[in-house]
């Protein structure tokens, strides 16, 4: 009776629970997390002051990607200044031709090349997807497929591929369960996480097919904020319909390269963004009195979710300084059952838990390596197994979560018309179709590295 009244009244548990109602009844994010943090804090019997004090020095644990998203929010703002935008979506309007699939085949691979290619992250996002609502609107394509694609393309490819994004985070994996007592090779983690991609596409292909694959009716309306945004483009370079591919363009390209051969040498993101904004200022596709509006377009951009993802590392920091998280674990692990098969499914159900209150997998891997990876060994796990485990925990929620860039990304560029709704047409579709997904096959795959 003891153990259930502990773990009912777990502040994590409650701060979760709290952050997910307010969000579905239309709390501003931002506030939720701060809502919700105060919550966890105060239950766990920390004073008030102790939290926030916490909770703004956490903060700082996602500085670096809150950086990297005001960079690459800039980087992208120049791309659509430069009329690169305006001819990547009249090529692409042209190769759709009013096709609904090819339109989904060329923004997921698009998204997927944003982790590896040109590691842009999110930020192509509010760049690509608003100039496109008009001939989404034409076709009367299903938002929320729209949304379940860009997640698939922004998740998937970390999951199982090991390049850019990708290498990162499968890097985290191996380096955890070394420091955890489980010696596994770098290089073969994507053999084991490969299920875990092909279970995201099972999830897509329903969504597509099944869920989302009927029309659906949306006003056409002007958008402020458009692919030519708030200044007019380099003379010459044109916007919309007639523009076409200049020389200032090569340029963009050999920035974006530039950005992405900068981050994989020195594992820094933010300092691949500003060689490739040095890149386009230097050969003046911008001009240099233009480099302010540039800076301020990309914090309007990308701002707000760079704040979220702060604000999200803050909440973190609070839950773990309350010790709720190994309390809440071990609670649970003290029932598990002598079935590898079950025992898998509550390790994977509190992750999503822990995952959709911090909103990243990438800073969930820690905190759940060092909890989950003894159990692991004790139960029996083989370290196939542990890695598709923890990929799997870790990845759980980020699809879902109202802090995660997973579903901030798709929801901003959706959303420039005010008809796409960030919890009920984003997070609610994008999380049933890929954790249900991740934890089936996860399950599967567990069984069959046994």
């Amino acid at each position: 009776m003891n153990s259930i009244i502990e773990f009912i009244t777990n502040p994590v548990l409650i701060s979760v629970l709290l952050l997910c109602v307010l969000c579905v009844r239309g709390i501003n994010v931002l506030l939720s997390i701060i809502i919700s943090t105060l919550c966890a804090g105060v239950l766990s019997g920390m004073n008030v002051k102790h939290v926030m004090d916490v909770f703004i020095s956490g903060m700082g644990g996602n500085s670096e990607t809150a950086l990297s998203y005001i960079l690459l929010g800039a980087f992208a703002a120049t791309m659509a200044h430069s009329g690169f935008t305006d001819v990547i979506s009249n090529k692409i309007t042209k190769i759709v031709s009013g096709k609904k699939f090819v339109l989904l085949t060329v923004l997921a691979l698009i998204a997927m090349a944003s982790q590896n290619i040109i590691p842009i992250h999110i930020a192509f996002i509010p760049i690509i997807i608003p100039p496109l609502l008009g001939l989404m609107n034409e076709i009367k394509l299903d938002r929320r497929a729209v949304a379940c694609v860009l997640a698939f393309g922004l998740k998937m490819p970390y999951i199982a591929i090991p390049v850019g994004f990708g290498l990162i985070f499968q890097n985290l994996i191996a380096d955890n369960m070394i420091q955890n007592g489980v010696n596994v090779l770098r290089g073969d983690i994507w053999k084991s996480t490969l299920i875990l991609g092909l279970g995201m596409l099972v999830g897509l292909l329903v969504a597509l097919f099944v869920s989302y694959r009927k029309p659906r009716e949306y006003e056409n309306k002007n958008i402020a904020n458009n692919n030519c945004g708030a200044l007019p483009p380099p003379a010459g370079e044109g916007c919309g319909e007639g523009a076409t591919f200049k020389q200032s363009h090569w340029i963009v390209i050999l920035a974006a390269i530039a950005t992405f051969a900068v981050q994989l040498m020195t594992k820094s993101l933010p300092l691949g963004a500003l060689v490739g904004l040095g890149i386009i200022f230097t050969c003046r596709v911008i001009p240099q009195n233009k480099m302010d509006h540039m800076m301020n377009e990309g914090i309007y951009m990308m701002g707000y979710v760079a704040f979220v993802m702060l604000v999200a590392a803050g909440f973190a920091s609070v839950l773990k300084e309350t010790g709720s998280i190994e309390n809440l674990v071990n609670l649970v692990l003290n029932y598990l059952p002598h079935n590898i098969i079950l025992t898998s499914l509550i390790i994977l159900i509190l992750g999503l838990f822990i995952t959709i209150g911090i909103g990243t997998s990438f800073g969930t891997i820690p905190i759940i390596a060092v909890l989950f990876v003894p159990v692991c060994v004790k139960m029996g796990f083989n370290p196939q197994q542990i890695i598709v485990l923890i990929a799997a925990a870790a990845a759980l929620g980020d699809a879902g979560s109202p802090a995660s860039d997973t579903t901030l990304g798709p929801t901003a560029g959706l959303n420039a018309d005010g008809q796409h709704n960030h919890i009920f047409d984003t997070c609610i579709p994008t999380f049933l179709h890929f954790n249900i997904s991740l934890i089936l096959f996860a399950l599967l795959g567990i069984w069959m590295l046994a």
